[in-house]
């Protein structure tokens, strides 16, 4: 079963959008629908929600209330009303950035080595996680997968069914994952990382920023892209703007007290019997915050 997560986030995300459909044919009287993801799973839930988006049906409903007023159709998840969608350290931007997989310790050699290699280990997942899968179909050759993902793609309603969520949230570690860099999993340019210090809540000792960014259009891009201090490359910048076109909440997350800080990228996740006092207080702001 291992092996599925590396069959590449399209293939996955299939998986899931087929499963999601299970579900939903199995209790009928579900009217609501909610992801939360960690790691690749935010890419593979991007991915599935495409598949699944349905667009608002052409007819208009009466209006059952007497008031005169119709019903304007709306667009769906699968027919159902999409609430939140919440990733947990999941790279956005990708990994071929400058820190953006911190293991590499941001010596350029070692990070333009890993994206020729990548696939020999991750194998078409690896591809799509560093951009290098634009020669993967046959001619005509396509932009990478998460550059497509920008857009609603051919059958695909990527952008449109990221937009119809009510909430959109982003948890990201500000250090010691070492494996998603904080920039790609929380949607930033490294000009745009935020100053952290203590905690703002003892309820949640881990979660030392939050911010809420409204979605961006043309002209604010402009004005970023004058100020941007040139630390990422073309593409990154191309994955930032593109998902910054629509809101979302930013929660950083920070175990650098914590004596499991080194595993950051799992911890920030976990609630169990073993490591109920480190990543529980994450956790439980998700809970507290999600809406129903």
């Amino acid at each position: 079963m291992a092996t599925l997560s590396l069959d590449g986030v399209d293939v996955m995300g299939e998986r899931l959008a087929d499963e999601v459909l299970d579900v939903i044919q199995e209790k009928p009287n579900l009217s609501k629908i909610s992801f939360v993801a960690h790691s690749v799973g935010g890419l593979v839930a991007r991915y599935a929600i495409g598949k699944l988006y349905r667009p608002p049906k052409e007819e208009v409903k009466d209006d059952i209330s007497g008031n005169g007023c119709k019903e304007e159709p709306r667009a769906t998840i699968g027919g159902l009303e999409a609430i939140n969608f919440i990733t947990v350290a999941t790279p956005h931007l990708g990994s071929r950035g400058n820190k953006q997989v911190p293991f590499l310790f941001g010596v350029t050699a070692f990070e333009k080595a890993a994206s020729y290699v990548i696939h020999w280990i991750f194998r078409r997942t690896g591809r799509h996680l560093f951009l290098t899968d634009d020669d993967e179909e046959k001619p005509p050759l396509q932009p990478p997968l998460l550059k497509r993902m920008l857009e609603d793609y051919e059958e695909c309603y990527f952008m449109s069914a990221l937009r119809l969520f009510k909430r959109r949230v982003l948890y990201a570690n500000v250090g010691y994952d070492h494996i998603v860099g904080w920039r790609t999993s929380s949607i930033r340019r490294e000009s745009e990382l935020p100053k952290w210090g203590e905690s703002l809540n003892e309820k949640y000792p881990h979660i030392v920023y939050e911010e809420h960014c409204k979605a961006c259009d043309s002209e604010q891009y402009e004005t970023i892209s004058t100020e941007d201090d040139g630390s990422s490359d073309k593409l990154e910048e191309e994955l930032v703007r593109g998902l910054s076109r629509v809101s979302w909440e930013k929660v950083d997350v920070s175990f650098h007290n914590s004596r499991l800080r080194f595993a950051a990228h799992s911890v920030i996740q976990v609630k169990d019997e073993f490591m109920h006092t480190e990543g529980a207080d994450v956790i439980q702001h998700l809970i507290d915050h999600f809406h129903t």
